[in-house]
């Protein structure tokens, strides 16, 4: 990671510092997101991972296991197989798989769902003693190569009770949960917000109207995306217990927006700068990589339905 800000440091210090949401300050939260983010991708998505995990443990009334670990969240569910657990002597026990670990060899705790017998669970778990292997070639991807997403084996000694967070379904259900996917969005802002400050860095005052619209259109893109998260905060912090129930919808209306914004920098910053840059600028070729690969990540046409149901269930 080429950023001076390191996972390591956010973790040892500024990490615990930013607000949680729903403080009374997610504006800042989701700006120093999109900080990180811009001048790295790989490493906003970690940093992401981690203060999430900081405040998923605060929503269910815990702290973290030692102040300073690097903490990650691992939720993806497979097609096939998957993570589980059960209880058994000295705790729960925890075996299958689970794709898109990231940090896979880098961070020292992890927040881990699995499905057992009453529901779907999140654990607390020590990676060193509870992943039990990471599966070669499983993430060989250009873009975020960095984030080190791998297909992980889970299993090992007993986690103590003490180590299940919240009840079955806490994860999912808490309002918490849309208020971080909205922290997604910020990241994608700012791997966006990067590649137009560095397409403006390298073009001459002299380049054609033609170039110059491409940059127009691209800051207008940004400046959106800008507005948006920073409208969704102040919504969030009115309202972070989710009386209204509104929280869904905003995640869901926050992720598309900003969603499209990107992919029409993507197009913009090609269109203006040209190939040059993302073939000889090594910086501005990985973020453009890393934001598609980071982008993919949406589950664009399921949201889009859930918004659309929303809005008919509304009429």
């Amino acid at each position: 990671m080429p950023s001076d800000v390191t996972l390591q440091a956010i973790a040892a210090g500024c990490g615990a510092q930013i607000p949680f949401p729903g403080s009374g300050d997610t504006a800042t939260r989701f700006a120093t997101l999109a900080d990180w983010a811009s001048d790295d991708l790989s490493l906003g998505r970690l940093a992401e991972g981690h203060i999430d995990a900081l405040a998923i443990l605060h929503e269910a009334g815990k702290a973290p296991i030692e102040p300073g670990l690097i903490y990650g969240v691992w939720a993806a569910r497979s097609g096939s197989g998957g993570t589980s657990a059960h209880r058994g002597a000295g705790g729960w026990y925890l075996s299958g798989t689970k794709p898109f670990c990231s940090g896979s060899g880098l961070i020292e705790r992890a927040l881990v769902t699995a499905d057992s017998p009453d529901g779907y669970r999140l654990f607390d778990i020590a990676v060193a003693d509870n992943v039990t292997h990471a599966q070669p070639d499983s993430w060989v991807a250009v873009g975020m190569a960095d984030s080190l997403s791998s297909t992980l084996e889970f299993g090992g000694p007993a986690l103590p009770e003490s180590w299940a967070i919240g009840g079955p379904g806490f994860y999912l259900d808490r309002p918490g949960f849309w208020h971080g996917a909205v922290g997604v969005a910020a990241c994608w802002y700012g791997g966006a917000r990067g590649l137009v400050d560095r397409l403006s860095e390298s073009l001459a005052a002299s380049c054609s109207d033609v170039v110059a619209a491409e940059l127009g259109h691209a800051r207008a893109h940004v400046a959106a995306m800008h507005a948006i998260l920073d409208q969704a905060a102040r919504a969030i912090d009115e309202d972070p217990d989710d009386h209204r129930a509104g929280a869904r919808e905003r995640a869901l209306a926050a992720r598309h927006a900003v969603h499209e914004s990107c992919q029409r920098v993507l197009e913009h910053v090609a269109a203006g700068g040209g190939a040059r840059p993302l073939c000889h600028d090594r910086a501005q070729g990985q973020r453009a990589a890393d934001l598609y690969v980071y982008l993919a990540q949406h589950h664009g046409p399921q949201d889009a339905v859930a918004l659309g149901r929303l809005g008919l269930d509304r009429s």
